[in-house]
């Protein structure tokens, strides 16, 4: 199985349970990892037949800034489920962080693999 990866996507979202964090959209980091077989599409070189990762980056800081969930694993699996509309993907996995919102961390999040 082949990987597809989008690194430390930074996007703003009204994310969060408590009232101070429902005010403003704050940072997000998002790191997915997309498995999928690209031997087809090495041997084409085309794009229609890659998972254009510029493209679903777009529609994941899309969906980010429009989402206000109040939990990162619901976030995560949003994401999740984006991905999967690509029908090539055949496994998952996405790790959300919010970072400086816990003090003494660098960030706090999930990881989840569909």
């Amino acid at each position: 199985m082949d990987e597809i990866f989008i690194k430390n996507l930074v996007a703003k979202a009204v994310i969060g349970v408590y009232d101070w964090e429902r005010k403003q959209p704050q940072s997000i980091v998002v790191n997915i990892r997309m498995f999928t077989d690209t031997h087809h599409a090495a041997e084409t070189d085309e794009i229609k037949d890659c998972i254009d990762y510029g493209e679903v980056t777009k529609q994941i800081q899309s969906f980010i800034k429009k989402s206000a969930r109040f939990t990162v694993e619901a976030l995560a699996e949003d994401i999740a489920n984006l991905c999967f509309t690509h029908t090539s993907v055949k496994n998952v996995i996405v790790r959300v962080e919010k970072p400086g919102v816990v003090k003494g961390t660098s960030s706090v999040g999930i990881q989840i693999e569909r």
